[in-house]
C-alpha cells in the first residue's frame, strides 16, 4: 500500500481536528456525561472508523481494507480492557465524575503520541530485521498467558515514575492521576503495537487504527463503565486473540525464510477469528453475568433491634 504525504498530512489534521474538538467540549464544560450523550459520541466515532475502513476497501482495495478492521478490532478491544484500569487509577486516586473527562482525555493525547513514536520505531525495525517477527511473536504469546492468568488486583501497580512524582507532589494533585494514566497508556502500548504489526505491516494502517481505536474512549468510559464487571470473560478472549496473532506472526516470520510447512494466515482468517473470539466472548461473559445475576439473593433478613435489658425495680 503506497500512502502519500499529502493523505498522512490530510488524516493527521483531521485527527488532530477531533481531538481538538473533544478538548474544547471538555474545557467549556467539564460535566458527568449523560448515558444518552455518551452513547451518542460512541456510535459517531465507530461509524467514522467503518465509514473510513470502508472508505479505505474502495480506494486502497479489500485487503488493506480487511487489515484496517483486524488491526481497529483488536485495538479497540484492548481499549475496552483498559477501561478497567482506568476504573481502578480513578477510584484510588479519588477524581471526582466531573473532572474524570479531563484526565481521560489527557490520557488519550498522551496515548496518541506515544503510539505514534512506537509505530516509526517498530515500522523502521521491522523493515531492517526480519527477526523482530519472532521477538513479537513470543512477547505477544507470553502477553496472552499473562492475561488470562492475570488476578483482578494486579491490575494496576504503580510504576516508577509515577512513584517517583508522587515524591515530589501532593499525592491528591491531578497531574498525579494523569501521569498514572499516561504511563498506563505507555505499558498498554507495548502489548497493542506488537498485536497490530501482527495484523498489517503497513504504518498508516497500524496508526489509523490505534487512532480510531483511542478516539471515543473518554465517552465508552461513562457508557460501560457500569457494564464492565458483566465482560467476566473478556481477559480470557483477549488472551486467545494476542496468541493468535503471535503464532501468526512466528509462522509468517518462517514462512519467509523459507520453511515450507509454515502458512502464511489470510487476512480474512485473521478478521474471522477475531469477531469469533470477541463475539463468543461476549455472549458467553453476558450469560455468566446473567446467571450470576438469577441465582444471587437480593432479599438480606432485616436484623433483630438491639435492646438494652430492663433494669429490675
Amino acid at each position: 500500500m503506497d500512502v502519500s504525504l499529502s493523505a498522512w498530512i490530510v488524516t493527521l489534521i483531521a485527527l488532530s481536528a477531533l481531538l481538538s474538538l473533544d478538548f474544547l467540549i471538555v474545557a467549556r464544560k467539564p460535566h458527568e456525561p449523560s448515558l444518552r450523550e455518551a452513547t451518542y459520541w460512541v456510535v459517531f466515532y465507530v461509524g467514522l472508523a467503518v465509514a473510513f475502513g470502508v472508505g479505505l476497501t474502495l480506494a486502497a482495495g479489500g485487503r488493506s481494507g480487511g487489515e484496517f478492521f483486524a488491526g481497529w478490532l483488536t485495538e479497540y478491544s484492548l481499549s475496552v480492557d483498559n477501561l478497567f484500569v482506568f476504573i481502578i487509577i480513578m477510584s484510588r486516586f479519588a477524581v471526582p465524575r466531573h473532572l474524570q473527562q479531563k484526565v481521560l482525555l489527557v490520557g488519550v493525547a498522551l496515548a496518541l503520541l506515544m503510539r505514534g513514536a512506537f509505530i516509526a520505531i517498530g515500522a523502521e525495525a521491522i523493515s531492517r530485521f526480519d527477526w523482530v517477527f519472532f521477538i513479537f511473536g513470543a512477547f505477544l504469546i507470553y502477553t496472552a498467558w499473562k492475561l488470562a492468568t492475570a488476578k483482578e488486583e494486579d491490575e494496576f501497580k504503580e510504576n516508577a515514575a509515577l512513584k517517583a512524582v508522587k515524591r515530589v507532589l501532593p499525592a491528591s494533585s491531578m497531574l498525579i492521576v494523569m501521569v498514572a494514566i499516561g504511563t498506563t497508556d505507555l505499558l498498554f502500548a507495548l502489548d497493542s503495537i506488537p498485536a497490530i504489526f501482527g495484523l498489517t505491516q503497513e504504518p498508516y494502517l497500524v496508526f489509523t487504527a490505534n487512532a480510531f481505536a483511542l478516539m471515543g474512549l473518554r465517552q465508552l468510559f461513562f457508557l460501560i463503565g457500569g457494564l464492565l464487571d458483566r465482560l467476566v470473560y473478556l481477559s480470557y478472549g483477549l488472551s486467545v486473540v494476542l496468541g493468535f496473532i503471535g503464532v501468526k506472526l512466528i509462522l509468517e516470520a518462517l514462512h519467509h525464510e523459507g520453511v515450507a510447512w509454515a502458512p502464511e494466515i489470510p487476512i480474512l482468517v485473521s478478521l474471522g477469528v477475531i469477531l469469533g473470539t470477541l463475539t463468543i466472548t461476549a455472549i458467553a461473559s453476558l450469560l455468566k453475568s446473567a446467571h450470576t445475576t438469577r441465582n444471587t439473593p437480593t432479599d438480606t433478613p432485616t436484623p433483630e433491634p438491639v435492646t438494652e435489658p430492663a433494669e429490675s425495680a
